[in-house]
């Protein structure tokens, strides 16, 4: 996990709904937002892309549509992200 991780993860905790839903978004908007927008991280197109790759293997995110490679958090992430699941710890939990 980096700081980038954080950020992919931080960034679909806020598109979180109060009702629960949560916003899927291909990398390239993830990148366009937390890059160009936002400014909270200095990294390419292609390091948000195969890092939401990786946090997706991870359990993290969640690929839901396998076409045009949009992704959504997951339990997993957001446990992670309020502290109650370790990156240790993620090979036993990943979800499905």
């Amino acid at each position: 996990m980096n700081e980038a991780d954080d950020a992919i993860l931080e960034y679909f905790q806020e598109l979180t709904t109060e009702r629960d839903h949560r916003i899927a978004l291909p990398p390239t908007t993830v990148w366009y937002n937390l890059v160009e927008e936002l400014g909270v991280l200095d990294r390419s197109q292609n390091t948000i892309s195969r890092r939401m790759n990786i946090l997706a293997d991870a359990g993290l995110l969640k690929k839901t549509d396998e076409k045009r490679g949009y992704y959504r958090i997951t339990n997993n992430g957001l446990a992670y992200l309020n502290e109650d699941l370790n990156a240790s710890d993620l090979d036993e939990t990943k979800e499905k």
